[in-house]
């Protein structure tokens, strides 16, 4: 069948400072801008056939997606829906912080006042089971760790815990095999 890549956006100041950025929208530091570049000219020199670029609206991702679409040349367009999770009242807390790891293990949570792992799964695979239909395209998704633990799980079974430690580095590419 068909394919769908992933990667989650170059560095942040607050990935460097180990801090939960959620919806919070938060730029790239220059090394971030230097990651974007470095996958797209990994992208276009491994030849990977990828007909277009679907990206978060957070800068963060935005600006990694118009990176790698200038080098590649392949289009880009905004998708809402792979805006990353809204983490609510631990937003710029640390990312390993024992009350926030904990909070992860309750998908119903929406740690008052964001968005619980649920719902976030519900948007993320709703927009999957609509790419799977487009057979004929491939697609990247350029969006944020939280949306890499969904993705994650729509194409692999994983236990509670897996899905909640599960994470990619800035700017790894994965590739998923539809079903």
């Amino acid at each position: 069948m068909g394919v769908l890549y992933f990667t989650r956006h170059g560095q942040t100041i607050w990935n460097v400072e180990n801090k939960i950025c959620g919806a919070t929208d938060i730029a790239l530091t220059e090394l971030g801008h230097e990651q974007a570049k470095c996958l797209g000219r990994e992208i276009k020199e491994q030849e990977i056939l990828i007909d277009e670029i679907l990206y978060s609206p957070l800068i963060r991702a935005a600006e990694t997606a118009r990176h790698i679409s200038e080098i590649t040349g392949i289009p880009r367009r905004m998708e809402i829906r792979l805006k990353e999770q809204n983490f609510g009242k631990f937003e710029s807390t640390p990312r390993d912080g024992a009350e926030f790891q904990k909070a992860k293990m309750n998908f119903i949570s929406d740690y008052q006042g964001g968005e619980s792992m649920l719902r976030l799964c519900q948007r993320i695979y709703n927009l999957l089971d609509e790419l799977k239909e487009e057979k004929d395209k491939t697609y990247l998704l350029v969006a944020h760790n939280g949306i890499a633990r969904a993705v994650h799980s729509y194409f692999y079974e994983m236990e509670n815990e897996e899905f909640a430690r599960f994470g990619i580095k800035n700017c790894e590419i994965r590739k998923y095999e539809w079903h």
